[in-house]
This record gives C-alpha cells, sequence and structure tokens, in this order.
C-alpha cells in the first residue's frame, strides 16, 4: 500500500517512521523548516527523556503529488480546512486522525464522503527542536487501542485493512463503529482539560490546585451531558456518576504521571491554543442543541 502522511509533527513524524521501518511504501509531507531538517536528518526519535536518538530516513514531500492509497492526516482542527483544499484534487482514501467534533460532513463535502475515514492517534510526544520526544508505551497505554472507523459505523474491507498495517508495526488498532460518538467524547473532555492546563500553567501544576481540577471536572460533566448521543467508550459515563472527590483524586494523579507530562499537555503554543479554541467552537454546535 502507498501511503502519505500528511503532517509532520509529533504524531505524523512518528507514525511514518514506524510505517518506514516495516517496510510501507510512505512519504511524509512536511513544509518549511520542518521539510529541511527532515530532507537533513531524517525522522529522529526519542524515547521521552532519553539522550539516545535514533534517525529514520523516512522520504519527505513538500506536495501531495497523487497515486497514493491512503493519505493519513494528522495535523491540528484549526489546519483542517487547509488541508482538505489540497487533497480535493487527489485521489486515495484520507484517514484523519486528530481531533475533530464537527463529524464527517463538512470534511466529505470538500474531498468526496466515500474517500472519509475517522480515527485518533493514541500517542502522545513533544518536539525538542527536531527531535520528536515520544510517550514511552505503558501498561495503561498499551490497553488502550487506537480507533478506526467508517463514517456509517460499517465494518468495511479497506477498514479492515487499514487496522491491520498500523498493528503490523505494532501499533495497537481497533475498528470503532461509533467513531463520531468517540470523537465528540474526546471533545467533551480534551477541551476542558486542555484550557485548565493551559491557565495553571502544565499539567502537574494544575494537579497541585484542587480546586482547578475540580472546576475543569465539572465543565467535562456539562459537555458529557450535553452531548447528542452516550458517551463512546461507555466508560467516560463514569465521569458523570462517580462522587467528584474521587475523581478529582484521580485525575490529580494522572495529571502528575509521566503518561500526562510527556503527552503534549504542556505545549502553550499559539497552534495549541488555537486548537483548543477551533475544537470548542465545533463542540459548542453540538452542546446547545
Amino acid at each position: 500500500m502507498k501511503l502519505l502522511v500528511y503532517g509532520a509533527g509529533v504524531l505524523g513524524s512518528l507514525f511514518a517512521a514506524r510505517l518506514h521501518e516495516a517496510g510501507h511504501d510512505v512519504s511524509l509531507l512536511a513544509r518549511g523548516e520542518r521539510l529541511a531538517a527532515l530532507r537533513r536528518h531524517g525522522v529522529q526519535l526519542a524515547e521521552e527523556d532519553s539522550p539516545a536518538v535514533r534517525r529514520v530516513p523516512v522520504p519527505v514531500v513538500e506536495h501531495p503529488a497523487g497515486g497514493y492509497e491512503l493519505i493519513a492526516v494528522f495535523v491540528r482542527t484549526h489546519q483542517v480546512d487547509t488541508v482538505l483544499e489540497s487533497l480535493a484534487g487527489l485521489e486515495g482514501d484520507v484517514l484523519f486522525l486528530l481531533n475533530w467534533a464537527a463529524g464527517a460532513e463538512p470534511l466529505g463535502a470538500v474531498i468526496g464522503h466515500e474517500r472519509v475515514l475517522l480515527g485518533f492517534p493514541m500517542a502522545g510526544g513533544t518536539m525538542d527542536g527536531d527531535v520528536v520526544r515520544y510517550r514511552a508505551a505503558n501498561f495503561m497505554t498499551r490497553r488502550v487501542a487506537m480507533p478506526i472507523g467508517e463514517p456509517d459505523g460499517r465494518t468495511t474491507p479497506r477498514l479492515e485493512r487499514i487496522v491491520e498495517a498500523f498493528r503490523t508495526i505494532g501499533i495497537s488498532a481497533k475498528t470503532e463503529p461509533k467513531m463520531d460518538a468517540w470523537l465528540k467524547t474526546h471533545a467533551a473532555f480534551e477541551v476542558p482539560l486542555g484550557q485548565a492546563v493551559h491557565t495553571a500553567g502544565g499539567p502537574v501544576a494544575l494537579a497541585d490546585d484542587p480546586d482547578a481540577v475540580r472546576g475543569m471536572l465539572r465543565l467535562i460533566r456539562q459537555n458529557l451531558a450535553a452531548m447528542p448521543t452516550p458517551p463512546v467508550p461507555r466508560g467516560f459515563a463514569a465521569l458523570r456518576t462517580l462522587p467528584e472527590g474521587l475523581l478529582v483524586a484521580t485525575l490529580r494523579h494522572f495529571l502528575r504521571s509521566p503518561t500526562a507530562v510527556h503527552s503534549g499537555l504542556s505545549n502553550a503554543s499559539p497552534a495549541a491554543a488555537a486548537e483548543l479554541a477551533r475544537l470548542a467552537e465545533q463542540m459548542r454546535a453540538y452542546t446547545k442543541r
């Protein structure tokens, strides 16, 4: 399968490197200084704070040239409109692996509804200059598979083929029949979390302020209560039913964990803030119905 990974940030770089190392015909799309760095050094990877950096010579391109069987899009929510314009004239399935709460309709309206698949990358990390410092796998992250689904919930041959391709590179992936609800549930959690972390100055600083964590939890509960469908996965319903004190303690423990610290939550860049703002806008469209 000929693949294009669109977006050379933390996740796009990590997935492209793993696909290349597994022998897949993959190219990584990048622009500007990131493109120049990738041409010089390849994708540079390091596990969390490890001094060991490995280089993976993934082929890089500046513009999508066509002929791809699958295009995997790893960009921020507010960048999707620009990506859609560049993909409108191409062929091939497009898997959007990103924060997105607006459903498949606006994506398909530009590139063709039959091309769209939805998913979410269950990985995390940060950029250290040109080096991708990715989150190490642990017991908790190994138990959570990367969901991928058709907009209409069917299990199709192309979906099964894509899931299997990710499994061959060591990424736990699964078919998700309620992918749109999954993404909306994630947004209901992600927006209050991201905004609270940004206001506090990082996940650990937020953990040190139980009142702020409590306020964040109440916003999450409001969002989940306003959703048009039940939360997916169903476990998120516990955020509405378990005692507040227990949930605050659990969230504070998570915010101090290496999983949170190395997940990208500490990113206070303008791009991260713009993504949260766009995701919140999408979420308001269904929480106010």
